[in-house]
């Protein structure tokens, strides 16, 4: 049985919950092989390696973590070179990766309430957090670095997937400061004449929490980096920026630590939405004067930006708002939650006036989606395409079954599904060399296929997703459902390459 190819072909209820359930099952082998079960071809211009990260291990010797999130950090890397594919995979060596896999059982604590065995009083004022290293993957500045926000990065041998060890960015890092999980690559940076940045941030949070802006030149070198304090609780994951400024949504929650301190709960089931009070944006220049403008919208909850750009004196920001933070349960088990009682993600677009001190924003698409992407070479710019996983259905929340492609200058719809038995990951878009146009590229996306219980990696057309899959690779096996990933035109092929 194929994936369907075209939306209209599969009923409104497009999933089974047990389908869905078989992409959260711990991949614990490690492998290392050329891709042969492809169905279509690769396109002999897509030359790079594709690289993704997402929990993999979701149990300790059986012994289930309670929320994905707490997963130990797996990278798979999918590289195309001359018509052909490679997959490997990775489990990332953490310190307590090492120690947990050494011992067989759950020695830390989760952030997302994974408890260690013997009840709240193993777990009572044990505050260590493992660094999971689970959240997302960038090649820059010669280094391929697993990121998770609360913690520094490790940095990867990329052909091999190697640990190498915790990368402090050339000094700049103490041991365990964090180096959020969202970085962003200005292609064109005006401070540096229009040569690339990456830039990065991190948050310490408390009764008033310091935002950290990192900026990194093509070599991995920090060349910009300053601190700024924001009143309260600052809970962010993710960030715009725009040719002069970076943007933070300081979403309306309170976070009360004694459970956790306890051992009650675990930190982020101690997070309490607040919709009575207003979204902050926080928005601060990335030039020499630094200022920081803090501004207020109507209470939703931000977990990721698509992009920003400026326009005179206004800035906007397109970003996957929810109407109120998921919050998670004790005791609840993430594999029985239940879509329909839940208010979906959509993307809504924030007009913040700097002269005025307004904000105003506007519903772009309604639709259920998450994880948006676009063309790099737009980040920070005006941008016409916005590409994202979607629910199958028009209407109501559900898994991410579809790839949306929204055409934001003629209001136009592309939608390519996987329903009813195909789960999609975060899409990424990768640009034809020498291409002419916006859209001019591929999405390329891993798809768990529950017929087979195993994960292709999708190529599609980005000017035209309604034509179906430009090719399907059949992997061996599953790859759980990832977080975050990115392409780099570096192939990185084991030896001898082909």
């Amino acid at each position: 049985m194929q994936l369907h190819e075209r939306a209209s072909t599969v009923p409104t209820h497009s999933y089974q919950r047990q389908d869905w359930q078989g992409g959260y099952e711990s991949l614990k082998t490690e492998y290392d092989y050329w891709i042969d079960n492809i169905e279509g071809q690769i396109p002999p211009e897509l030359q790079g390696t594709l690289f993704r990260n997402g929990p993999a291990l979701l149990d300790i010797n059986g012994t289930p973590i309670h929320h994905p999130f707490d997963g130990d950090g797996m990278i798979s890397a999918i590289a195309f070179k001359d018509g052909r594919a490679h997959f490997r995979n990775r489990f990332i060596r953490t310190a307590a990766f090492i120690e947990e896999q050494k011992a067989g059982t759950i020695l830390y604590r989760g952030v997302f309430g994974t408890q260690k065995p013997g009840g709240w009083l193993a777990n009572a004022f044990d505050l260590r957090l493992k660094n999971i290293a689970n959240t997302n993957v960038v090649y820059w500045g010669g280094k391929l670095l697993a990121l998770w926000e609360a913690a520094d990065p490790h940095r990867l041998d990329p052909v091999t997937l190697e640990t190498l060890g915790k990368d402090s960015l050339n000094g700049v890092l103490a041991d365990g400061e964090a180096f959020a999980a969202h970085p962003r690559i200005d292609p064109r940076c005006n401070q540096d004449g229009g040569v690339p940045c990456m830039v990065n941030f991190s948050i310490k949070p408390g009764l008033s929490s310091t935002i950290t802006i990192f900026e990194l030149d093509p070599a991995g070198n920090v060349i910009r980096q300053h601190a700024h304090n924001v009143p309260g609780f600052a809970f962010i994951h993710d960030f715009a920026i725009t040719e002069n400024y970076c943007i933070f949504f300081q979403n309306p929650i309170a976070f009360n630590p004694i459970p956790f301190v306890l051992g009650l709960r675990g930190a982020g089931e101690c997070i309490k939405f607040l919709p009575n009070q207003p979204t902050r944006i926080v928005v601060i220049e990335r030039n020499k004067s630094r200022q920081v403008q803090i501004l207020e919208t109507q209470s939703g909850f931000v977990f990721h930006h698509a992009n920003a750009f400026e326009q005179g004196d206004e800035i906007f920001i397109d970003s996957i708002c929810y109407e109120s933070f998921p919050e998670v349960e004790a005791g609840s088990d993430f594999k029985q939650v239940d879509f329909d009682a839940l208010k979906p993600g959509q993307m809504w677009r924030f007009h913040v006036n700097l002269q005025q001190q307004t904000v105003s924003r506007e519903l772009i698409e309604p639709r259920c989606c998450e994880f948006p992407t676009m063309h790099p070479e737009k980040v920070g710019r005006a941008c016409r395409y916005l590409y994202m996983g979607a629910a199958h259905a028009a209407t109501g929340n559900a898994p991410l079954q579809a790839i949306l492609k929204v055409d934001l200058e003629s209001g136009q719809r592309q939608l390519w599904s996987a329903a009813p038995r195909g789960f999609v990951s975060e899409p990424i878009f990768v640009e034809r060399p020498g291409g002419e146009s916006e859209d001019d590229g591929w999405i390329l996306a891993l798809v768990y296929d529950a017929t087979y219980h195993r994960s292709d990696v999708v190529i599609l057309n980005a000017r035209n997703l309604e034509q179906g899959a430009i090719a399907r690779l059949h992997l061996k096996h599953h790859v759980p459902y990832g977080l975050h990933g990115s392409f780099t035109s570096e192939v990185f092929v084991p030896s001898p390459n082909i």
